[in-house]
């Protein structure tokens, strides 16, 4: 025995490359058919792309650069990583009146029991064309439907090929699996697909030579729970079209409500003053919709999209939470920061978009009994400073990554979110970085410097990585010099060589007045990064 139960039919709704139908319905594109050639971009990398693009030979896992020269009209546009689940949670709320038992699997993929929706319209075909129907009324012209026994094989009877033996019906985005032939139709399929988000198990299944479902599932389940674990059954039960006991059951669809607010502007807008008071009401109606809920926010992630379609966004922090003034004042400091070009004459921001990121319970920011709001004042002269000087006039600084010491201090101005710490992890390596014994004085830009030899010639770094000579005396000042007493061995930069960027070079001293330095070379020339007092 086991604790898988039988599975029910399920019906699979697929959106085949939701993410960039996200994009587009979210920045106010029309869904046409076919769509335009497009791809959406993160580190550099393809992570969508349009059925258009891939006939040009783009996919996903290319370059950008790769990319761009496959498809020279390719349009290319930056993932936003939560568009796609918002965006797919509005979708399935514009379904649930045709089918109320309705659950999303991953943004893209929805999931729904049988056997109502085919005692209400007839038959299991007939509920499927009419979800057909009202996704083609919606402009998802290719969005695919599967009916089988069990999500996951209902999910690849959405994907096969209509020419499949085991399909009952198939017609233009529909596919109907046979009763009972689940396990059969699913023993072909490449096993990866039972695994996804399982490196480590697909490796160890293709080493083993096991490469397709079927294979897998013939396997005895203790054999696999007693090698791979839980995870591993999981994945052998849904080799045989089963489902875990525990699979949650399909709920009826409550839409959750996202405080999302947007605006659009027939004429666009200019000016950064302008349009804060064109945000007024927007900003008074997504505060309002957050205090209804007994919520506040606390980061809020703007999105101005200008009149030839350029995306400018940045979330916005607070120390505490944003009022209506609070969100108009950010909303006008990032417009400010949208580069303007005087040849595009009457360009201007077209549409905002408001979306709380991270928000909170309004009764955990309710002051104390004995509250003396010394936060909220510093708060207040803190955001006045801003007002007068600019949003950057005050913040605070933190440890990114890098490999000179001034690349590694980030400023946040007061009142924002640090920009994505991914990309400058200070945890990363970063061959050639100082790794301690960091100067307490950091130099930015780097000061010139002049590092000489006993015969009083400047050094320099030969193509063996080591110095021409023992240095002798060191100076940032030509008038003075002082004599070196100890120093390091010096090391390598290497970066970007595909550029042909020349190799820089670090090196530490120490001066006989007991001072030391952390100095930099470049085209043999000697610059001062640090001071260590």
């Amino acid at each position: 025995m086991t604790d898988a139960a039988t599975p029910q039919r399920i019906i699979a709704l697929w959106f085949p490359d939701w993410p960039v139908y996200a994009h587009l319905d979210a920045f106010g594109v029309e869904l046409t058919d076919p769509l335009p050639p497009l791809a959406l971009v993160a580190k550099r990398m393809i992570v969508a792309c349009s059925p258009a693009a891939r006939a040009r030979g783009v996919r996903i896992g290319l370059r950008e650069q790769e990319a761009r020269l496959r498809c020279p009209d390719l349009a290319i546009e930056p993932l936003h990583p939560t568009l796609g689940s918002e965006r797919f949670a509005t979708l399935l709320a514009a379904f649930a009146d045709l089918i109320p038992h309705i659950a999303e699997e991953r943004p893209g993929l929805a999931v729904m029991q049988a056997r109502g929706p085919a005692r209400f319209y007839g038959s299991e075909l007939q509920a499927a064309q009419e979800l057909r129907t009202h996704a083609t009324t919606l402009g998802y012209v290719t969005a695919r439907i599967g009916i089988a026994e069990g999500r996951f094989a209902a999910e690849q009877t959405a994907r096969a090929d209509t020419q499949n033996t085991f399909l009952e019906a198939a017609e233009d985005g529909i596919r109907v699996l046979s009763p009972g032939t689940a396990k059969a139709f699913l023993a072909p399929l490449p096993v990866d697909l039972a695994i996804a988000g399982s490196p480590r198990l697909s490796d160890t299944l293709h080493g083993l030579g096991i490469h397709t479902l079927g294979a897998f599932a013939a396997l005895p389940e203790p054999a696999v729970r007693a090698r791979f674990g839980p995870g591993g059954v999981t994945a052998h039960r849904r080799a045989q079209g089963l489902e875990p006991a525990s699979q949650a059951a399909i709920q009826a669809y409550a839409a959750a409500q996202t405080f999302e607010v947007t605006q659009d502007f027939e004429t666009p807008i200019d000016t950064a003053e302008q349009l804060a008071f064109a945000c007024s009401a927007l900003a008074n109606t997504s505060i309002d919709q957050l205090a209804q809920a007994n919520l506040v926010c606390t980061e809020f992630r703007i999105t101005l999209i200008d009149d030839i379609g350029m995306l400018h966004e940045r979330v916005w922090g607070h120390p505490q939470y944003f009022s209506a003034a609070d969100l108009l004042t950010r909303i006008r400091w990032q417009s400010e920061q949208v580069p303007r070009a005087p040849e595009r004459t009457g360009s201007g921001i077209a549409r905002i978009m408001v979306f709380p990121v991270r928000t909170d319970a309004a009764a955990a920011h309710e002051p104390g009994l004995w509250n003396t709001g010394a936060d909220e004042r510093v708060h207040h002269q803190f955001s006045r400073v801003q007002q007068l000087l600019g949003p950057s006039s005050i913040g605070t600084f933190s440890l990114t990554g890098g490999r000179l010491v001034s690349e590694r201090q980030s400023f946040t101005p007061w009142g924002t979110v640090q920009a994505d710490a991914s990309r400058n992890n200070a945890a990363a390596p970063w061959p050639g970085a100082l790794i301690e014994l960091h100067p307490s004085l950091v130099f930015d830009p780097p000061r010139p410097a002049q590092l000489l030899g006993t015969d009083g010639t400047p050094l320099f770094v030969t193509p063996d990585d080591v110095l021409s000579a023992d240095p002798a005396e060191f100076s940032t000042d030509p008038q003075h010099s002082t004599q070196v007493a100890h120093w390091s061995l010096p090391w390598p930069l290497r970066e970007r060589w595909w550029e042909s960027r020349p190799v820089r070079h670090r090196l530490q001293v120490e001066l006989a007045d007991g001072t030391a330095w952390l100095l930099i070379t470049s085209n043999q020339s000697w610059f001062a990064e640090g001071k260590y007092d």
